[in-house]
């Protein structure tokens, strides 16, 4: 069975189950966020999504980070430090990527989790 989390937009989900497997997306609602915000509000909604579909950031294996600018990674670096946490048991493995993204967007995160039990 697979479990969906309800997206924003028509013909997409937010995130998806299947078995011990979650996968999520998420950028933030409000594009005119500074960088800050608006991976405030990605992280927020990947919190959200995980909770829904039985997991959390602590199961983290898999992150993507799409940056519409390449050289905000050190901030946004500060900013996933705060939100990873400091239990490297709970690090994932991550990659940060320079993309073209929609118009306003300055941050769009994929993630994939383990569902425990």
């Amino acid at each position: 069975m697979i479990d969906r989390s309800k997206g924003v937009a028509a013909g997409r989900s937010s995130g998806s189950g299947f078995g011990n497997l979650v996968w999520a997306v998420a950028t933030s609602d409000d594009k005119s966020l500074d960088l800050k915000g608006q991976v405030a509000a990605a992280f927020a909604k990947i919190d959200r999504v995980l909770g829904e579909l039985g997991t959390d950031r602590r199961n983290l294996l898999s992150v993507t980070v799409f940056l519409a600018n390449l050289d905000d990674k050190k901030a946004f670096d500060i900013e996933w430090l705060s939100w990873v946490g400091d239990n490297p048991g709970h690090w994932p493995q991550r990659m940060c990527i320079g993309a073209t993204l929609s118009a306003g967007t300055l941050v769009e995160i994929s993630v994939v989790a383990a569902r425990p039990g």
